[in-house]
């Protein structure tokens, strides 16, 4: 996040040491850890709400898929019965007008 240096840290350090003075120091960073320690439970905080709003929207776009997948599979076995269902009254229809003298043969005969 941020690029400190050694020296740099050093610096900063010693200007603390100097413009807060040695008895408040302690109190002074310690407040600085606990402030730190808030701001990155804050930022996990939001990290893992973004993360589960994307997982929602994720599932939320998957199941639209299977909605539509399942829409298909439904149109399509819609029209697979209607096929049937029409050549099954074709077959009936051409059964019907065959002529009487032409039919199935009975059992036959045992040997």
């Amino acid at each position: 996040m941020f690029d400190f240096s050694i020296g740099e840290l050093m610096v900063v350090m010693v200007v603390a040491l100097v413009v807060i003075g040695p008895e408040r120091l302690p109190k002074v960073a310690r407040t600085l850890g606990h402030l730190y320690g808030r701001a990155q439970r804050y930022v996990n905080s939001v990290k893992s709400d973004i993360e589960r709003d994307m997982a929602v929207e994720e599932y939320r776009q998957l199941q639209q898929k299977i909605q539509e997948e399942a829409a298909s599979v439904h149109a399509a076995v819609g029209q697979t019965a209607q096929t049937v269902s029409q050549q099954m009254q074709e077959i009936n229809r051409v059964i019907a007008e065959q002529p009487a003298e032409i039919k199935p043969p009975a059992e036959l005969p045992k040997s």
